[in-house]
């Protein structure tokens, strides 16, 4: 089974994950390396969400997401 996991990697190379995992034994891995730098992805979804807010926070929306939402 194939898993993604986020990582970032440092000017030296050194890979750091995201979030912790486990694994039972050691494990080959593929590494893709993105065109943006880490710091610009999450500036870009910083900028985007008050864009998107907009189209968020509708009625409409919240109709058609309230499936998902826990009882109330």
């Amino acid at each position: 089974m194939l898993r993604t996991f986020e990582a970032t990697i440092d000017k030296d190379g050194k890979v750091r994950l995201q979030q912790k995992i486990q694994l039972p034994e050691a494990h080959r891995a593929i590494v893709t390396i993105l065109d943006e730098p880490a710091y610009l992805v999450a500036e870009t979804a910083l900028l985007s969400e008050s864009a998107l807010a907009k189209d968020w926070d509708r009625p409409e929306e919240d109709e058609a997401w309230a499936h998902l939402q826990p009882a109330r």
